[in-house]
């Protein structure tokens, strides 16, 4: 068990550098130029996809990931907030658990989703609990969670957390493309999310709180949903020795975050042109219109580091600096000026995704930057 417990620790501390036999047979290729991670051109069981990310943070603490198969197509991106540690669990263990689940069912459906999530949650918990004395800051790291999964003409979408996944969707026959958001997103800086929190607490007045212009639950965190952050999820864990900023000065007398996702299935239809999903660090620069208006115009091959690049150049603007300057900037103080993102394009091709079954060799695939 300790061997087994200190082999993960490991894989925690260490990027993924991708599955070399997947890139053999998807035909795509890995590139990294600086701090930027991207694979301009694969092939998944529904489609063509394209895949970058940019770092920001000292410690990368985006992941992500396409596994495609018999099954159909699953995507993820997650992104991690107090250390890479959340994310690198829940891309490592968050689609083995779904995996297992829907083939024990026998089919893939929004339960099994719901159970993999729990699941995933549940181990990391259990890890938490594991370390509690050699590394308590473990209970204050968490993760958004963003999955697509397409199976049997069906597009699965659950989330906890602010990543957000568009549908890009073809407007008759004018050529146009509209932007449809399929993402329910937990921030507390969204009306809805504090109407909701204030509701699952009606006796603490103190369950979102506006600091320096930014809602946070507690005064602590922007998302209300999240795997990990089990320092605001068990009573336990919200006490020394982790750090007095994450410490309720009030009992915890029920979880105030939850791990549960936001999940919605739809047919999918003709006219469905391509999936954007993405970390928040992308949608804080870009609208939902103008990211589908950047993938509809250009070539497929490259279209995730296209909108890397125009995030960007908009950051840049913002601090009324040139692009080319921002790219000179160092991992870590990068991040005053924008998160790391994380975009996965996925383009429905619905020939492939009609016949059901996967066609040429299984893909696993994970985005990686090294420190």
């Amino acid at each position: 068990m300790l061997g087994a417990l200190m082999k993960f620790i490991s894989l925690c501390l260490k990027p993924f550098s991708g599955n070399a036999s997947a890139a053999a047979a998807d035909g795509g290729r890995e590139r990294k130029d600086g701090l930027l991670w991207f694979r301009d051109i694969g092939r998944s069981a529904c489609g063509d996809f394209s895949m970058a990310v940019i770092q920001a943070n000292q410690v990368l603490e985006d992941q992500s990931q396409i596994e495609s198969g018999p099954f159909g197509t699953f995507i993820g991106v997650y992104d991690g907030h107090g250390g890479p540690e959340a994310a690198r669990y829940v891309c490592d263990r968050l689609f083995r658990n779904f995996h297992e689940i829907s083939s024990e069912a026998q089919n893939v459906t929004s339960e099994t989703i719901r159970r993999a999530f729990q699941e995933t949650e549940e181990g990391f918990t259990a890890l938490v609990s594991e370390l509690w004395t050699t590394r308590p800051q473990m209970a204050t790291v968490g993760s958004c969670c963003l999955v697509g999964v397409v199976c049997q003409q069906t597009l699965y979408v659950a989330n906890v957390g602010d990543s957000r996944v568009v549908l890009g969707k073809k407007v008759g026959n004018t050529g146009g493309v509209a932007a449809i958001q399929l993402s329910t997103e937990h921030n507390a800086n969204l009306e809805a999310v504090r109407h909701e929190l204030q509701e699952l607490h009606p006796n603490d007045p103190q369950i979102v709180v506006l600091k320096h212009g930014v809602w946070r639950v507690k005064g602590i965190i922007q998302v209300s949903r999240s795997i990990g952050d089990v320092y605001m999820k068990h009573a336990r864990f919200n006490r020394e020795p982790i750090n007095a900023k994450f410490r309720l000065p009030e009992p915890m007398n029920m979880p105030i975050l939850t791990a549960n996702p936001s999940i919605i299935s739809l047919p999918l239809q003709p006219n469905d042109s391509f999936l954007i999903f993405a970390s928040d660090g992308l949608w804080e620069h870009l609208s939902n219109e103008k990211a589908v208006e950047i993938v509809h115009n250009h070539p497929q091959a490259g279209s995730a580091k296209r909108l890397i690049k125009a995030a960007l150049q908009e950051a840049a603007r913002k601090r009324e600096m040139r692009y080319s300057d921002l790219k000179r900037i160092d991992k870590k103080v990068r991040r005053h000026f924008h998160d790391d993102i994380t975009v996965i394009v996925l383009f429905l091709n619905h020939d492939l995704i009609s016949r059901g079954s996967m066609q040429g060799a299984p893909i696993s695939i994970r985005s990686a930057l090294e420190h």
